[in-house]
Parts: C-alpha cells; sequence; structure tokens
C-alpha cells in the first residue's frame, strides 16, 4: 500500500467481469487491470476484509462501488454498503437493481436515446434498463439517477435523452459526465482539443437552465470545463488528491494512475468528478474534506 495518506473518497472495482462490451469503457483499457481471475474473484468476506484495511489506512467515508458490472458481485454489495456511511453504485442497468437501503445512491449508465445507446452499449441495452428501472421490487428504496457519458459521438442526442428518462422512468436527475480519452486517443469518441469539446459543454449547460432540478452538474462546473478553464482544474485534479482507486489485478487490488486508470489524457479529461469537486471548492473556498460530513454536499 502507498504510504498513509488521508482520501475521503475512494471507488472500487469488485469484479473484473461484465455483462457488456461498451465501447468508451475506460476500466477495460489495455494497460488497466481488468482481467478475471481467481484470485481477484475471491470470496465476498475476503474482499470485504481487504476493503475495511483500505478504510482504516486512508479514513474512507464515501465508495464508489464499480466493476466490471458490480450487481455481478450482489454478495460484495450487500456486505460492503454496511462498511461506509455514503455508498454510490455505478451500474449499466441491464442486471435487476438489489434494494440495499435508502441511503444508497444509484447511478444507471444510458449514453443517449435507444439506438444511440445501444450503438455504444450493445443491442437491446436500453430497452433492459428502461424495463429494470419500472419494475423495480416493491421494497426498493435506493435513490436513483442516471449518468451519461457524453462524447463527440453523442454530443447532439441528449436532450432527447433527458425527455425520455423524465417521462418514462423513476429516475430523479441525471450526470453529465465527459469522456476521458487516452493519451493518443483517436477513437470517434474523443474530441482533438478543449475547444473542439466546448460545443458539448455549452450544450449542456443551456440544457442546465431548462432543467434545473433534473441536471444534477453544477452550472460552475461546465464553466469550469470550458477551454479557457479547463487546464486550472485538471492541473490540480481534485480527484487526484482525494479519492482513492482501486482496481483488481491479478493477485488484488492495486492503485491506478487515477480512477480512470493508467493511461489518461489529463489535459482532455471531463469526468464529472473532476469538474464537481472543482466547482464545490470554487464556491467554498473554505470546503475541506478534513471535514468528513461535509462530503454530504457531494
Amino acid at each position: 500500500m502507498e504510504s498513509k495518506r488521508f482520501y475521503p473518497l475512494a471507488m472500487v472495482n469488485i469484479t473484473n467481469r461484465c455483462n457488456l462490451k461498451c465501447k468508451h469503457c475506460f476500466v477495460f483499457r489495455e494497460g488497466n487491470p481488468n482481467i478475471p481471475t481467481k484470485k481477484n474473484e475471491m470470496p465476498a468476506e475476503m474482499m470485504i476484509n481487504e476493503i475495511k484495511k483500505y478504510k482504516r489506512r486512508y479514513g474512507i467515508y464515501s465508495m464508489v462501488w464499480m466493476g466490471g458490472e458490480p450487481l455481478l458481485r450482489k454478495d460484495v454489495l450487500k456486505l460492503g454498503v454496511k462498511i461506509f456511511p455514503r455508498n454510490v453504485i455505478t451500474t449499466n442497468g441491464t442486471l435487476p437493481l438489489i434494494n440495499l437501503g435508502s441511503k444508497t445512491k444509484w447511478v444507471i449508465s444510458l449514453d443517449g436515446p435507444e439506438l444511440t445507446n445501444d450503438e455504444i452499449r450493445g443491442k437491446g441495452c436500453f430497452r433492459r434498463v428502461i424495463n429494470n428501472l419500472n419494475n423495480l421490487s416493491d421494497d426498493f428504496t435506493g435513490d436513483l439517477q442516471c449518468q451519461c457519458v457524453v462524447t463527440k459521438k453523442n454530443e447532439t442526442t441528449f436532450d432527447e435523452l433527458i425527455d425520455i428518462i423524465m417521462k418514462d422512468t423513476p429516475v430523479r436527475g441525471i450526470v453529465f459526465s465527459f469522456y476521458v480519452p487516452r493519451k493518443n486517443d483517436n477513437s470517434e469518441f474523443t474530441w482533438n482539443t478543449l475547444k473542439e469539446r466546448d460545443f458539448a459543454v455549452k450544450k449542456a449547460y443551456t440544457l442546465k437552465k431548462k432543467y434545473p432540478n433534473f441536471i444534477l452538474n453544477k452550472k460552475l462546473a461546465f464553466k469550469l470545463m470550458l477551454s479557457q478553464n479547463a487546464l486550472d482544474i485538471t492541473n490540480n485534479c481534485p480527484m487526484k488528491k482525494y479519492l482513492l482507486p482501486l482496481y483488481l489485478g491479478d493477485e488484488g487490488f492495486e492503485i491506478p494512475f487515477c480512477c480512470h486508470g493508467n493511461d489518461v489524457n489529463c489535459d482532455l479529461c471531463g469526468s464529472f468528478g473532476v469538474f464537481h469537486l472543482g466547482a464545490l471548492m470554487k464556491m467554498n473556498p473554505l470546503f475541506d474534506f478534513d471535514n468528513v460530513g461535509k462530503l454530504n454536499a457531494i
């Protein structure tokens, strides 16, 4: 483990198995720990004991549970949410959600209306997600929100996605997280420059003014993402400072370069978390993670 320091936030990949092959997924990029093995697909209690070691060492208060697809490890989730005051589960939403209590936040991925989403995530995914959201168990009490990864490929479609989610699901809101490219990324998803990305950022900002309560990004976060401001945030990345990323390597947990893995172009980063934390810190210069009670603002 690293030398001791304070990380109030953490994210953990609890499985390297996934039921989808999303084209833009950062976890399954080459160079990241992402292969399922007998050792890293460990029994639930063993995995929880390992996570508890990191909690004690770094003072972790809030945990983001990821994969792979975390709902392939319901056994880990059921135990894990009991050990942190604040829990967020990010899922592709194609498997039925389970009730883990009213204090658990579920972040369900949808990257556009049906055709756009399914071109990225696989045929039939959109309908499966909508169906699962509308067929929750009677005892389900979790907090539901969607996340759309904005890319060059879908930058013209997310207003339509908002209309669908608002009308056809019980979700309370959506966050936009902008694609984080790898170094030398030449995929269909990335913008070549921050200026080129400004079109999508301004579009999201306009929609925020139209749906101020449903779009959960802060207005200031969008402003900070604009080309003239973005490097001021990413050059002093608040996620690198305050969030501990845990990936599953061949033998167990490993700490990659950042939450998006080992191959990241920080200059073009558009991560929701990076600019959300940046906005909180700009809005309140006295914002101090040493007081973990303030984490409820995230």
